[in-house]
């Protein structure tokens, strides 16, 4: 892959190359993160970089916590399986 190149406005616009704009969903009126890291600057659109963030933040409260993603997810079929048994008398078996 071949880096894409454009130039900086005077008033700092960048057009961002329709390749990368088609392949990305970048169409006009989407929000873009700009989030700078060792290499360089990263162009997240918003969605992305929101829910990568919240995703990191669980991880980290989760690791204070002492708590593994495989713990996580078997307490939640547990209460999951509360909830059927106790809303709707449905009984899920162990596995």
């Amino acid at each position: 892959m071949s880096p894409k190149v454009s130039k900086v406005q005077q008033n700092g616009q960048v057009t961002i190359p329709v390749e990368i704009r088609r392949k990305w969903g970048l169409e006009p009126g989407v929000l873009v993160a700009f989030v700078e890291t060792e290499a360089g600057v990263l162009i997240l659109p918003r969605e992305e970089k929101a829910a990568r963030e919240a995703l990191d933040r669980i991880g980290e409260a989760l690791k204070a916590k002492g708590i593994t993603l495989d713990e996580l997810m078997e307490d939640g079929r547990e209460i999951r399986g509360q909830l059927l048994e106790e809303e709707y008398g449905i009984h899920v078996e162990d596995e």
